[in-house]
């Protein structure tokens, strides 16, 4: 009894581990692939042609996140990480850059577009709220709006609006 009982626990030990291992790989769910569209190495362009910036956006952590690094023309630049929260079925971005600038942003996919928003502080100490929107024009062109509001939304002022164009 004692071998048999020997037997069936390394029997256990040794499947155990390849059989948790054939579920779903992990963020292999759709929505995880929602801002996929986003993911590439892109020169950015003002609404005027010239270009401002560049941005690579990586997919990272096996497909689960996507990480931005973003360089303006000038020495503006700024990380984020994106990810798919399935607990709260939203999008987050966490965006830091070489102003101190902390953003958390929280949003979904809405008619194609990825819109997400959160609260900020401007310099002058006012609440402010952020709206960031990214539109897939083709399949090698985006388009990101940044939009805030000091009023709570009743009016909103771009901060920044360009045009993603995709590095060959």
């Amino acid at each position: 009894m004692h071998r048999s009982l020997v037997g069936t626990l390394l029997l256990v030990l040794t499947i155990g581990p390849v059989a948790a291992q054939q579920g779903p790989p992990p963020c292999s769910a759709p929505e995880y692939r929602q801002f996929d569209f986003w993911a590439g190495s892109w020169a950015v362009v003002n609404p005027q042609g010239v270009q401002v910036g560049s941005n690579t956006i990586t997919p990272v952590l096996g497909g689960c996140a996507l990480h931005e690094q973003w360089q303006s023309a000038g020495a503006h630049a700024g990380f984020s990480y994106n990810i798919y929260d399935r607990a709260s079925k939203r999008w987050h971005q966490t965006w830091v850059d070489n102003s101190g600038l902390l953003l958390l942003l929280d949003g979904t996919l809405s008619d194609g577009s990825m819109v997400l928003t959160g609260p900020s502080t401007d310099r002058q100490g006012r609440e402010v709220r952020n709206r960031i929107t990214w539109t897939p024009i083709t399949a090698d062109s985006v388009r990101q709006l940044w939009e805030t509001s000091v009023d709570s939304g009743a009016t909103w002022g771009t901060v920044f609006d360009g045009r993603y164009v995709r590095r060959k």
